[in-house]
């Protein structure tokens, strides 16, 4: 089997849970880790497991031949110019939310991976939860008929106590409630109703409390997608509440619908058409880290790397849709809620009808764990 080291830039919150989920997979390990806060690498290598090597320049980082990948825990503003160099490296990819801060900044992306055809994968890591897996299953056997309708809401109080709140205030590092959290609940929706996006309108607002006023930017936002198949969603990224985290989802189609983790399906027979059917799914209901399904992401896309192959669900190319997606809402809240056309937002250079073959860096013999 073969064996990636991976090199981490950012050691910070989310950097934490990545090593863990990638030591935890049959073929990652990180052996390298860097950050501006100089590291101290017996520490870093005793906290984690095997050899790590710091560093404190990403240029460096990246000319060491023996690291395969790269995973990308810097703050949001910084994510384009070190996903360009890794890519431009050869480096394969590990992207943390939100791909980009911009739209130019994610043009740029796009075209500095297609160029390199690293392989690539974005923690849009709730479409590895057992809520969406058993979700898509649904969908997938038909008992919900054609969707026309879908509803995935994102609410997650972010405010002092919790440690993305730090930077995350900011428009620089933040963006936006649909950037710095909400898009999950985007990207779950794109997931429910892959039909190709017409166009996007969206409002925002915020909490009138003053334990959101450090916010620079309004902490709630709705956004109403219409599909080109006539098929609406609806996606309401509410980062100032005061609640437990919730992650909603209300899914309606021709056969029946699905709220959370209950269903009820015309295609069933015998069942009680006044009660809801259980499906017995563990919900997302932690913002915390920790609690991601990062290690299931995580093989996947090393075992995507041995097939020389795109990973499915999460690659960059699939998770653009939803990243341009959020970008246009945000567009659509400055400019007062007009409705923004997807066209305005393409991502993807004009020629990239598909992605090129991988190339990256050749797996080395990686130590043994």
């Amino acid at each position: 089997m073969k064996k990636y080291n991976v090199g981490v830039i950012g050691y910070g919150w989310a950097a934490g849970a990545h090593i863990h989920a990638i030591n935890a997979t049959t073929n990652g390990q990180v052996t390298a880790v860097c950050s501006s806060r100089p590291q101290n690498p017996a520490e870093l290598s005793a906290r984690h497991g095997g050899a790590i090597t710091c560093y404190t320049e990403v240029a460096a980082m990246l000319l060491d031949p023996s690291i395969h990948a790269v995973s990308i825990c810097s703050y949001p503003d910084q994510h384009a110019g070190h996903i360009v160099a890794a890519a431009e490296a050869g480096k394969h990819l590990i992207i943390e939310k939100p791909i980009t801060i911009t739209l130019e900044e994610a043009r740029r992306v796009a075209q500095a991976v297609q160029a390199a055809g690293v392989r690539t994968c974005v923690c849009f890591e709730c479409r590895f939860s057992s809520q969406f897996r058993a979700t898509k299953s649904v969908i997938d056997q038909g008992l919900l008929g054609r969707i026309h309708y879908g509803e995935v809401d994102y609410y997650h109080g972010i405010g002092p106590w919790y440690g993305l709140y730090r930077w995350n205030t900011t428009r620089k590092s933040g963006g936006s409630s649909l950037l710095s959290a909400g898009c999950h609940a985007l990207d779950a929706l794109l997931l429910c109703l892959p039909g190709e996006v017409e166009s996007v309108m969206s409002h925002a607002t915020g909490s009138s409390n003053p334990v959101f006023s450090k916010y620079e930017y309004p902490t709630t936002s709705v956004s109403l997608i219409k599909f080109k198949d006539g098929s609406v969603g609806k996606v309401a990224s509410v980062i100032d509440c005061l609640q437990p985290y919730y992650f909603h989802t209300h899914l309606v189609g021709s056969e029946g619908s699905l709220l959370d983790n209950k269903f009820h399906s015309e295609r069933l027979a015998g069942v009680n058409k006044h009660r809801w059917s259980e499906l017995s799914m563990k919900l997302l209901d932690s913002g915390d880290v920790s609690d991601h399904p990062y290690q299931a992401q995580f093989q996947s896309f090393f075992d995507a790397i041995d097939r020389n192959e795109e990973m499915p669900l999460t690659s960059l190319r699939e998770s653009m849709r939803s990243h341009a997606l959020a970008l246009a809402a945000d567009h659509s809240a400055d400019q007062g809620g007009r409705s923004v056309d997807l066209g305005e937002f393409s991502v993807w250079p004009a020629s990239s009808a598909a992605a090129p073959a991988g190339r990256g860096t050749s797996p080395q013999p990686a130590a043994s764990r």
